[in-house]
């Protein structure tokens, strides 16, 4: 092994699915869990990171008064008030059997709150132990349940597949990431003055190919047919501004890098990520879609037309192995055609930010660049492929993703040294919630920073 180092795309609202589900449970419990109302979000290959709160999701109730006032007409001495005694924080779980049944416990509490029809979720600690665990339906019409092994689409994760795969071209001297994009396809017609570092953090100001509704309307009308990268670029508009002037999250940059790969690396882009990472990291359950055929049983992607939480999800599947449907994951290319589990994309989190793909030099330089898109006013910090977020506070890296059907998200605390996963088949709750709840039932929130302390002499 190497040494390491929104736009929406269908906006559709959605509803939660009704019903009884069966849970399965890392370390093998299984029980039923009811579903409940969530909160509707759009559809796309998107991956800025959010912070909604579920439609119907429960409130704090308000207390209750601890007495009531005395006439003023009879004036009576002021009675001592009863101490009211401070609550007694939950400690966290210590052990790893302690933390895996505290997370299994949250996840299934998370998805009765968001009404999700199946999720897979894992989590590693820095002593090597891990959890994973899994509810609900992959097919809800067939109450076939999701499993270990249930691939789910990655969507836009699977932009830090192909950034790693750019970086590593890098490394080799295969390619230069401040040569223009030209210089590997000389006949695209893009501002000649675009870099390959301008696409892999969004500062080249390409239009995103997947923000218009002609693009909708033509991938929802034949879901079944494969898209070529050609026929994406169609469909990109204007320049949102001059190379390097802004930053813009596009899925045409990703679109584009795939294909430099390609031209750079001598071989598909499947071909090449196989051999780079799937392979070498042990990512059994994770492939490039269409090219390549799943190595399990496949999640069905679920979208809803209203908020009822009666109302019966509609599976978008195409009736093929490619999801949510082969148009739009083809027409993705290298920037959302990957599906993968939880199992794997947590241990692609620990191996790409732990050090263990990259250069140490190389990490750090994709990290480091979101100063860059930080000064441009990004919505996100985004360096070259990953997104720099916080987490209560803590610093988190990673990438989210959504297509029609499926949100997912990926996090690695390096202070912590936990990575974590969450996957789920359909769009409208960011899986960032989830993320922060399990995080908190195992390493709490930490304490907010004194205003009145003094810095360490």
């Amino acid at each position: 092994m190497r040494r390491a180092v929104r736009r929406p795309l269908l906006a559709i609202v959605l509803v939660a699915l009704a019903g009884t589900a069966w849970a399965a449970l890392a370390p093998g419990l299984t029980l039923p869990v009811d579903r409940t109302a969530a909160a509707p979000a759009a559809l796309a290959a998107s991956s800025a990171a959010s912070s909604a709160t579920p439609a119907g999701s429960p409130s704090e109730s308000p207390a209750d008064p601890s007495g009531s006032p005395t006439p003023a007409a009879t004036p009576t001495p002021t009675a001592t008030p009863t101490p009211v005694p401070t609550p007694t924080p939950t400690p966290l779980p210590v052990t790893i059997e302690e933390k895996r049944a505290v997370l299994s416990a949250t996840l299934l509490r998370l998805r009765a709150a968001y009404g999700i029809p199946g999720i897979s979720a894992a989590m590693t600690f820095p002593d090597g132990t891990s959890w994973v665990a899994r509810a609900g339906f992959a097919d809800v019409t067939r109450r076939r349940v999701v499993t270990a092994t249930t691939e789910f689409a990655a969507g836009s994760i699977s932009k830090t597949f192909t950034s790693a795969l750019i970086l590593r071209l890098a490394e080799d001297g295969r390619l230069s990431l401040d040569a223009p994009v030209r210089t590997y396809l000389p006949t695209l017609a893009i501002d000649p003055a675009i870099t390959v570092r301008q696409l892999l953090d969004h500062t080249s100001g390409l239009d995103d190919f997947f923000s218009h509704a002609a693009i909708d309307k033509a991938l929802l009308a034949q879901p079944a047919r494969p898209w070529s990268a050609a026929a994406s670029l169609k469909y990109v508009g204007k320049p949102y501004f001059r190379p390097g002037a802004g930053w813009r999250y596009s899925n045409t940059n990703y679109l584009v890098l795939g294909m430099v790969a390609e031209e750079a690396g001598g071989a598909p882009l499947a071909t090449q990520l196989r051999a780079a990472f799937f392979d070498p990291l042990g990512l059994r359950h994770t492939f490039y879609q269409w090219v390549e055929k799943p190595r399990g049983p496949i999640a069905h992607g679920y979208r809803y037309t209203s908020q009822n939480p009666k109302q019966k999800g509609i599976d978008v599947s195409d009736g093929t192995s490619v999801i949510p449907f082969t148009s739009v994951v083809t027409a993705a290319g290298g920037a959302g055609s990957i599906a993968t589990t939880a199992s794997d994309l947590v241990r692609w989190a620990r191996a790409l930010y732990g050090g263990s793909v990259l250069r140490p030099e190389t990490l750090a330089a994709m990290v480091d660049d979101a100063t860059v898109t930080t000064a441009l006013k990004s919505s996100v910090p985004y360096g070259l492929g990953v997104q720099v977020v916080t987490i209560d506070g803590r610093q988190a890296l990673g990438h989210s993703g959504r297509l029609l059907g499926f949100r997912a998200v990926m996090r690695w605390l390096p202070t912590e040294g936990i990575a974590v996963t969450v996957m789920t088949n359909q769009s409208r709750t960011d899986p960032n919630l989830l993320v922060r709840e399990l995080l908190r039932s195992v390493i709490g929130v930490p304490p907010p920073p004194c205003a009145g302390c003094l810095p360490p002499p």
